[in-house]
C-alpha cells in the first residue's frame, strides 16, 4: 500500500534513517509536516540531542507544541533508534492522543501487541498514529495565525483513502475498549474544530471524516463498526433555528457509536446453495464527548441528547449472476385492533311550559397494542432491506419523519419525557438501542447456483441511521432529526 499518495511525509522512514548523534552537524534535525511558503511559518517534527521528539511551530523562534517522553537512544550504532525505541514512540503517540479525550484523567496502562517491524503495516500504523496526533495538536495547540492552514492541510491527509485504511489497521491492534477512547478523542477534537469554524463563519463546515467505519468477515459472522460525531451528521428536519447555547452545546458534543453484527451460514442442498443471514446484534449508542461536570456546566444537562429513531440496512450480493432467488422469513405485521363501542343516553326535562328534550350521544373507543419499535423486512431485487422504526406511542407516527406537537411538549407524562429513566422507555438506560436475535432474528435466505461452490462472494452492506432530538427535561420547543449513511463490503466463502 502506497502511503505517499497522501503527500504526507513518511515519518517512520525518516526516523528509521536518522544518523547517530555523533554524526549530527546541528543540535536538531527536522522535517516539515505541513506545507508552507517562505513568508509563513510551518509545522515541523524535530528531534534534538536531548533525546526528545517535538512538534514545533517554526517561527523565527520555534514554539514547541508537543514533546515526546524521553527515549533511550543508541550512541554506537549506524541508526539513531532501534526497534524497541520506535515501538515506544508509537505508544507515546497513541497515549497522547488518548490524553486529549474525555477520559484523559483515567489511569490505565496502554499495552499493544508486538508487531513485526519489517511488516509494511507497522509503518502505516506508525505514520497514521503520528498524523492523528499532529492533527489534534493543530486543533488545540497551534497559534491562531498558523492553525487554519495547518488543520486544512492535515485534515486532507487525515481523510484520504490510504490514511483511512491505515486507521483500520490501527484500531484492530488497539482492542475495542481503547478503540472507543481513541475515536472519542479524535471526534472531540473534530467537534471542537467545527464549532470554532461555525462560530466564526456564516458558512457551516462539515467534518473532514463525516463517518469512520470498518468491517471484517470471519467464519459465521459479519461485523461493521461505525463512529460519527453528531455535529457531522446531515440535518434532515428541524422545527426552528436553535438559539439556546446550552442546548446547542449538549447536542453538539456527542457522537454516535454503532455495531452491526450479522450471522451467516452456508447450507449446500442437492440443487443449490442456501446462504442464511440473520441479525445477531444491532447496537446504536449516543455517547458524550465531554465529562458529566462540563456537560452540566455548559450544556442543558446530561439527559438532553439525540436518540436513535430509525435504522435501515440493505444487504446485497454485488455479483448477482449466480443468485437464483431471495426469501425473507417474516410476514408483514397485521396487528390486531380491539374496537369497543360505548353509547350513552342523556335525558332531562326542561322547565315548565317548554318541550321535553332528549339528548343522545355515542362514542367509539379504539384500543391498539403497539410496541414503540417496529421491525420490517422487504426485498429490492436481490437485496434484503432490514428496517427498524421508532413510533410515537401517543399518535402512532414515525418519529424520524415527524415533529412533536406543541401540546405534547407541555405534557409531563409524554413518552419522550424522562425517556432514559421511565419504566416504559424505548431505549437503554444510557440512551441507546439494542436489537438482538431473540426478537429480530428472522433470517433472510439467498438461493445460489451450486456452480458457485468454492468461490468467495462479495456482499455490499449499505446503511442509514437517523437520530432525533425531542426535549426531555429542558424547556424548549426545538426538535431535529439527523442522518448518516455508510457502506461496507463483506465477503463470504461458499465452502
Amino acid at each position: 500500500m502506497a502511503y505517499y499518495t497522501c503527500n504526507f511525509p513518511d515519518i517512520f522512514s525518516w526516523i528509521h534513517n536518522l544518523p547517530p548523534i555523533s554524526k549530527w552537524k546541528t543540535d536538531s534535525i527536522s522535517v516539515c509536516i505541513s506545507p508552507s511558503c517562505s513568508s509563513q511559518p510551518s509545522l515541523k517534527f524535530s528531534v534534538a540531542k536531548n533525546y526528545q521528539f517535538c512538534i514545533v511551530a517554526d517561527y523565527n523562534l520555534s514554539i514547541s507544541l508537543w514533546t515526546s517522553k524521553p527515549l533511550k537512544l543508541r550512541h554506537n550504532s549506524t541508526k539513531l533508534l532501534d526497534d524497541e525505541s520506535i515501538f515506544s514512540l508509537l505508544i507515546n503517540f497513541v497515549q497522547d492522543v488518548l490524553n486529549y479525550g474525555p477520559n484523559k484523567n483515567s489511569s490505565f496502562v496502554l499495552r499493544l501487541p508486538r508487531i513485526d517491524f519489517n511488516n509494511s503495516s507497522f509503518k502505516e500504523i506508525f505514520n497514521f498514529s503520528f498524523l492523528t496526533l499532529a492533527f489534534i495538536i493543530c486543533i488545540y495547540e497551534t497559534p491562531a495565525d498558523l492553525r487554519s492552514t495547518s488543520i486544512i492541510a492535515l485534515k486532507n491527509q487525515f481523510s484520504c483513502p490510504q490514511s483511512r485504511q491505515a486507521s483500520k489497521l490501527l484500531v484492530k491492534i488497539l482492542g475495542s475498549n481503547i478503540e472507543e477512547q481513541w475515536m472519542r478523542s479524535v471526534n472531540l477534537a473534530i467537534t471542537n474544530w467545527i464549532v470554532e469554524i461555525n462560530n466564526s463563519s456564516n458558512h457551516p463546515m462539515k467534518t473532514p471524516c463525516t463517518l469512520f467505519s470498518y468491517s471484517f468477515s470471519t467464519q459465521g459472522l459479519w461485523k461493521v463498526q461505525l463512529y460519527c460525531p453528531i455535529i457531522a451528521m446531515d440535518v434532515e428536519t428541524y422545527t426552528s433555528s436553535l438559539s439556546d447555547d446550552n442546548l446547542r452545546f449538549s447536542l453538539n458534543f456527542h457522537q454516535l457509536e454503532g455495531v452491526i453484527q450479522l450471522n451467516h451460514k452456508v447450507i449446500v442442498r442437492k440443487k443449490w446453495i442456501e446462504v442464511m443471514v440473520n441479525t445477531d446484534n444491532i447496537r446504536c449508542d449516543v455517547v458524550r464527548l465531554v465529562n458529566e461536570s462540563l456537560m452540566s456546566e455548559r450544556g442543558a444537562g446530561i439527559s438532553e441528547k439525540h436518540f436513535p429513531s430509525r435504522i435501515s440496512l440493505q444487504l446485497t450480493p454485488t455479483l448477482q449472476s449466480n443468485v437464483l432467488s431471495i426469501s425473507v422469513n417474516k410476514s408483514s405485521d397485521n396487528p390486531l385492533r380491539e374496537i369497543g363501542m360505548e353509547k350513552t343516553i342523556e335525558a332531562g326535562f326542561d322547565p315548565p311550559n317548554t318541550y321535553m328534550g332528549l339528548k343522545v350521544s355515542a362514542g367509539e373507543t379504539v384500543v391498539t397494542s403497539m410496541k414503540p419499535w417496529k421491525f420490517e423486512q422487504s426485498v429490492n431485487g436481490d437485496g434484503a432491506n432490514l428496517n427498524w422504526f421508532l413510533h410515537d406511542s401517543g399518535n402512532g407516527r414515525e418519529v424520524f419523519s415527524s415533529k412533536p406537537s406543541v401540546f405534547s411538549l407541555i405534557q409531563p407524562k409524554a413518552w419522550f419525557k424522562n425517556r432514559y429513566s421511565s419504566v416504559y422507555r424505548p431505549f437503554t438506560k444510557q440512551g441507546g438501542v439494542i436489537f438482538a436475535g431473540d426478537e429480530y432474528g428472522e433470517s433472510v435466505c439467498w438461493k445460489v447456483d451450486k456452480r458457485a461452490i468454492g468461490k468467495t462472494m462479495e456482499w455490499e452492506l449499505k446503511g442509514r441511521v437517523w437520530l432525533t432530538y425531542w426535549p426531555n427535561k429542558h424547556l424548549t420547543s426545538y426538535a431535529e432529526t439527523r442522518r448518516l449513511e455508510f457502506r461496507e463490503v463483506l465477503h463470504l466463502n461458499l465452502a
